[in-house]
């Protein structure tokens, strides 16, 4: 398995269920700390663009959990109206 998830221990990938927003916060943070731990230059180059991609889904995705939030709370009722549409 490639990617961030390898190198977090069990606790951390439980933040999977509790936000996508703090998913992505946490892989920035495993890049920033593979970058400083790389003695090699196009390695260190990678982990800090993939720590700003993986920062950029975070506000992204943070941005989106507080619409769904801010729209649930006006209109909770609506949101259940909507049903399935795929069957519509």
């Amino acid at each position: 398995m490639n990617g961030p998830v390898r190198h977090m221990p069990d606790k951390e990938k439980v933040m999977l269920m509790s936000g996508t927003s703090e998913f992505y916060l946490a892989c920035a943070a495993q890049s920033l700390r593979d970058a400083d731990a790389s003695t090699l230059t196009n390695v260190r180059d990678r982990c800090l663009r993939s720590a700003a991609s993986w920062q950029a889904m975070a506000v992204r995705a943070a941005e989106i959990e507080a619409n769904r939030r801010a729209r649930e709370k006006r209109a909770p009722d609506a949101v259940a109206d909507l049903g399935d549409p795929v069957s519509s």
